[in-house]
């Protein structure tokens, strides 16, 4: 004989609390694209690395402020340069340079990522930074499987007609998103900025470990 474990009133319950729950997200961002969004704030010009750590909250708070609950699981990062930083829940896609191969390679491989989470439901909605419009096909696809697909803009989003004069091929990727969710550049640039060397500094100049390394230099005196 089944015996039911939970009342009526339990299972409403848990059903509210996964309607109420924050919905899946990954993100599939073009590093190049990215690198593009934050050049009108940049203050360096050629940058020898991108900082990365900081990247999910900030994409999680972007979402957040287009009014989406969602919770950005993972970060799949397509970039034609070395990439020596290790982030937790980023994974690294090396692609050709786009002058080499004028993107075919990001266009398979992150049009295959999206592909596979679509066909799987491995998630509710997908952020996508890119501005290559080869990509309208297979974001139609997924959306037809119920998938959400949002696209990363500034602040030109905000006037579409414009946009579709200015930049046509933009313009129809991005009227073809669920959500066009805008950043604002300097704030992107600021982030990408942060170099690692900085946080080694300032973990190196934490007042604990000064105190800890000067009384190290007062007990050896008496050793």
């Amino acid at each position: 004989m089944k015996r039911d474990y939970f009342s009526h009133a339990s299972k409403e319950t848990h059903r509210k609390n996964q309607d109420f729950a924050a919905q899946r997200c990954i993100a599939l961002v073009d590093a190049r694209y990215l690198a593009w969004l934050a050049q009108h704030a940049q203050t360096k010009s050629k940058q020898e690395s991108v900082n990365r750590q900081g990247l999910s909250p900030f994409l999680g708070e972007a979402l957040a402020q287009a009014g989406l609950d969602v919770d950005v699981q993972r970060i799949y990062w397509f970039s034609e340069d070395q990439e020596t930083l290790d982030v937790d829940g980023q994974i690294v896609r090396k692609v050709l340079s786009h002058d080499l191969d004028g993107g075919v390679s990001l266009l398979k491989s992150l049009g295959q990522d999206l592909r596979q989470l679509a066909i799987h439901k491995a998630c509710d909605h997908v952020l996508l930074a890119t501005d290559d419009e080869r990509f309208l096909t297979v974001i139609d696809d997924a959306q037809l499987t119920g998938m959400s697909v949002h696209i990363l803009a500034d602040e030109a989003a905000r006037n579409m007609p414009k946009l579709h004069q200015t930049d046509p091929g933009w313009g129809r990727l991005l009227s073809q998103a669920d959500q066009r969710i805008v950043v604002q550049p300097k704030a992107l640039a600021e982030l990408l900025q942060g170099a690692t060397s900085k946080e080694s500094n300032a973990v190196q100049e934490d007042p604990e470990l000064i105190r800890e390394s000067i009384t190290e230099v007062i007990v050896s005196w008496w050793d």
